[in-house]
């Protein structure tokens, strides 16, 4: 087992906590091996943006509290690395967004959807759906174990929020004519450019900030709420995220004395 004793003052701290969280994820049945390697895929692209939530996440943050408020049928679907990373966040952010939760797995097993299952109701989850193969569902074209879905919950969703999650089944959802929110650090990858919403942030930092972005449009109107959305334009959220990447690698290159008017400095 992780020994969590990760100091406060280590450069790292807070990265070396999340793969804490992770291994102890792992070893106790809720993350995948191939859970890890997607968080190390992620986490390289964390460095890029700087570990800090940007204004351009924010500005996805907002859009996707006003998406979920709006729905009539939302649902947060939870994979092995989230249930490891934000249990706590996703019982809050169901509440307040009146979302079901459902458990959703590439790599699936009794064995897991049960650990995952216990980690959400230790947290607070009375309902937990995508357990019961009696209402198991199969969204077209996708050949993983990732195209079941609940009936009562993905299937009917009018709103999916799916944090790192796969490629396949975001298309999947959105052909369904799902309105689909994820985060996602890597805004290049399949997910991030399919999706109707894309966070470009860490689900650590992002899911805190948007609980309170819910709770804080949660008395507005449906037309403020409808504004929010209807002026949120994800390609142009990706082309800016990537902006940023390029923007601050030129920076730290001019900084290290790499790029000199535009050629290697000699």
């Amino acid at each position: 087992m992780p020994n969590n004793k990760v100091s406060p003052k280590h450069p790292r701290a807070t990265s070396l906590r999340i793969r804490e969280k992770l291994v102890q994820g792992f070893e106790t049945g809720v993350t995948s091996s191939f859970g890890l390697f997607a968080h190390g895929r992620g986490e390289a692209f964390d460095y890029l943006i700087g570990e800090r939530t940007t204004n351009n996440a924010k500005h996805a943050i907002n859009a996707a509290a006003a998406c979920l408020l709006l729905g009539q049928n939302p649902v947060l679907s939870v994979n092995g690395n989230v249930a490891a990373l934000v249990p706590d966040d996703l019982i809050k952010l169901a509440n307040a967004s009146r979302a079901k939760l459902e458990i959703n797995l590439y790599h699936r097993s009794k064995d897991r959807e049960e650990a995952i299952a216990r980690v959400l109701k230790e947290a607070g989850a009375e309902e937990i759906y995508g357990l019961d193969s009696d209402y198991h569902e199969t969204i077209p074209e996708i050949h993983s174990e990732r195209r079941i879905v609940d009936s009562r919950g993905l299937f009917a969703a009018d709103v999916a929020f799916v944090p790192l999650e796969d490629g396949d089944r975001t298309e999947g959802l959105v052909r369904l004519g799902k309105r689909v929110i994820t985060v996602d650090l890597n805004p290049l990858s399949r997910t991030a450019q399919k999706a109707n919403i894309t966070i470009v942030d860490n689900v650590v930092r992002a899911m805190p900030l948007l609980i309170k972005a819910v709770e804080k449009l949660q008395d507005e109107p449906y037309e403020k709420l409808k504004i929010i959305l209807d002026n949120f334009d994800n390609q142009y959220n990706l082309a800016e995220a990537i902006s940023l990447i390029n923007d601050r690698l030129s920076a730290l290159a001019k900084n290290h004395g790499v790029l000199d008017s535009g050629a290697e400095k000699k």
